[in-house]
């Protein structure tokens, strides 16, 4: 054999070599991809947490529009004393080791009732700051001298005044006719006191120009009412005045007012009616109420009801009058 040949072979068999080292000594090979298992894991704990948050709201929901707050704590007391386990004298271990874990099972929805509760009287007592008036007694106490004087409580818009705006004169506001008599005169009779679901920002100093004599003792604004149904009405039984001895002039009087029992109607008035005396038509009429003082008004104006009440006061009183004097002149005949 040739020289040349065997130093081909040799060349050939070095070659080999090199390539099976090269590719002993290469890296090993990458790990297999991560199996499916771990994601789908993570979507099923996801949409669990999604489901059980989802549910836990619908039954918050649900709890809070079927049952009061005091329902719920009340139906809720065993459930978050569950979670309050203490083992008594005598208990076994195993009933002690039940016991225990038991109350640690209960400790999250009973944490979770708890907090609900917790909220909800917050959430409850801010609304109520909004909806309810700001305090139980609106006026102050009546002096002991003053036990027997009626409260004569009058709204403003359309009963007092009334203000209009316009883009040319912005906002204007009127007086109704003879409301300064009116006020000036029933001053001597009554505690007289404005309760409007105006701001205060408007009331003040419309007040302050209407009432220049102070005839009007206290004015109650919008946060005096109750916000309901959409509306603000006025809360007589806040006033912390004998609910017998309170009138409410308006003239949106029953469809503003949580007591009709205690509503005097009259017409609304705007500033074209120049020739309006509602007002003072009603002035024989409350001053006969301040000086005939009945025990309760709420049955006097229920036999109002359905009246003009100053014209069928006035047909009453020339009634009374004409029986009257027919018993006088029948006892004359007799002597």
């Amino acid at each position: 054999m040739s020289l040349g040949i065997l130093r081909s072979r040799a060349i050939s068999l070095a070659s080999k070599r090199f390539l099976c080292t090269n590719a002993a000594s290469a890296s090993p090979p990458l790990p297999p991809p991560p199996s499916a298992a771990s994601p789908s894991r993570w979507s099923f704990l996801k949409y669990a947490l999604v489901g059980a948050l989802t549910g836990g709201t619908v039954f918050a929901g649900y709890a809070s529009y079927a049952y009061s707050l005091d329902e719920i704590e009340q139906k809720t007391r065993s459930l978050r004393e569950s979670a309050k386990y203490t083992a008594g004298d005598g208990v076994t271990a195993l009933d002690k080791f039940q016991g225990l874990l038991y109350s640690t099972a209960m400790t999250v929805p009973a944490k979770a009732v708890e907090l609900y509760l917790d909220a909800r009287r917050v959430i409850e007592e801010q609304v109520k700051s909004y909806t309810e008036p700001y305090t139980d007694k609106l006026l102050p106490d009546l002096l002991p001298q003053e036990q027997h004087v009626f409260t004569l409580v009058l709204d403003l818009n359309e009963t007092l005044i009334h203000y209009i705006w316009t883009r040319d004169t912005g906002w204007q506001t009127f007086k109704r006719p003879g409301v300064d008599a009116f006020l000036e005169h029933l001053a001597q009779f009554y505690e007289i006191v404005v309760y409007t679901d105006e701001q205060n920002m408007f009331v003040d100093p419309v007040i302050e120009r209407l009432d220049t004599k102070h005839c009007i003792r206290y004015r109650l604004s919008r946060p005096a009412t109750k916000y309901q149904d959409g509306k603000h009405f006025r809360d007589l039984s806040k006033l912390n005045r004998n609910p017998g001895k309170v009138l409410y002039l308006s003239g949106h009087a029953l469809e503003s007012c949580l007591q009709p029992e205690n509503c005097l109607p009259i017409k609304a008035w705007q500033q074209q009616d120049i020739d309006d005396t509602a007002l003072l038509d009603f002035i024989p009429f409350l001053e006969f109420v301040a000086r005939s003082s009945p025990p309760d008004i709420r049955p006097v104006l229920a036999s109002y009801q359905g009246c003009d009440i100053p014209s069928e006061f006035i047909r009453r009183s020339k009634e009374h009058q004409r029986r009257m004097q027919e018993q006088k002149n029948r006892g004359r005949f007799w002597k």
